[in-house]
């Protein structure tokens, strides 16, 4: 296991914290509105100012969204990735989102007015659903699972979940509501949707409490299981973990792919290979990348919007493409 370190990781922790407070006033203070600190400060504590409204309502909503989902795709990422042995595993490459929008486009359309706990539960259960699907493809196949067929299992899989929700929106007519929230952005979060950020933080908790055995699980099934660990219970476990953070981050903002591809590749360059620092580290990053992201967004084009989701993947392919170069695709 690599475990060389540009830091100690006690110092990772505390630059990683100190990285998303600095994006999460960044983003705060700029935007299309000219607000400061000093309209941050009255809004959060005293709700008067000319600009409290809008940041009580839109902005600052929208920025906890963009931290929790950050870190739900991050870490859910890092698990996949961790489980696999995969380099490309990504919840958005390997059906989960295309899942868990599915699922939602349903939801929306059979059980009209669903509240978001009820969003929450079919995004879960849609998430599951694609990744089984994927995973079952991908084993099923002659020569087993490699990185290669799941990759394309999980395009084969998110293009057929995809036709689902828009199948799903012409249908029952719903159309613009399934492509609103099924997109993936920010724009719109209510403080409302932030329901269902303690799932996330449940679920980001969970993945902290099996990072040793994901460390071991990482590097070969039968060494974990040589050390007692029991493997089949640990992966239903991590990948459940894996299908509460990708669902909800889709119930909060819906699909977007690459961000759980990209972070756990770049904390590994500094944190090595031990998923106790790669989880934590994995959600820190995350979380400032989607900041930083959304931010970008609302203010290359401003007073327009540039989708989240259209930044996220001009980051995210050429990183994918990289990794192929790099051999991520060797055991196919």
């Amino acid at each position: 296991m690599t475990t060389k370190r540009l830091f100690p990781f006690p110092i990772q922790l505390a630059l990683g914290i100190l990285l998303v407070a600095a994006s999460f006033v960044a983003a705060l203070t700029l935007g299309a509105a000219d607000t400061g600190i000093r309209d941050v400060w009255q809004a959060v504590f005293s709700a008067t100012g000319d600009h409290a409204a809008i940041l009580r309502e839109l902005r600052i909503p929208r920025v906890v969204a963009a931290i929790f989902t950050g870190a739900a795709l991050g870490v859910a990422g890092a698990i996949m990735q961790g489980v696999t042995r995969n380099p490309l595993a990504d919840p958005g490459l390997l059906g989960l989102t295309s899942g868990a929008n599915a699922a939602l486009a349903l939801s929306l359309a059979l059980i009209p007015g669903i509240p978001y706990l009820g969003i929450l539960a079919a995004c879960f259960i849609g998430a599951a659903a694609g990744m089984i699907l994927v995973f079952g493809i991908g084993a099923s196949s002659r020569g087993g699972m490699s990185a290669m067929r799941l990759v394309v299992a999980g395009a084969a899989v998110s293009a057929f979940l995809q036709a689902v929700a828009d199948g799903t929106g012409i249908v029952f007519q719903i159309s613009k509501d399934v492509s609103l929230w099924t997109a993936g952005g920010l724009m719109g979060t209510t403080p409302k949707a932030l329901i269902i950020i303690p799932f996330i933080a449940i679920g980001l908790v969970g993945a902290i409490a099996v990072s040793r055995q994901l460390t071991i699980l990482s590097l070969q099934e039968d060494v974990a299981a040589g050390l007692g660990q029991r493997v089949f219970l640990m992966k239903a476990i991590m990948m459940g973990i894996t299908a509460l953070l990708a669902g909800a981050a889709v119930a909060l903002v819906g699909n977007l792919a690459f961000v759980g591809l990209i972070i756990p590749h770049i904390v590994r360059t500094f944190s090595g290979s031990d998923y106790t620092r790669i989880i934590p580290m994995s959600a820190l990053l995350g979380a400032a990348f989607m900041v930083l992201a959304d931010l970008a967004g609302r203010t290359l084009n401003a007073p327009f919007e540039t989708p989240v989701v259209a930044i996220t993947a001009l980051i995210g392919l050429p990183f994918f493409l990289m990794i192929v170069r790099k051999g991520g695709l060797r055991d196919a």
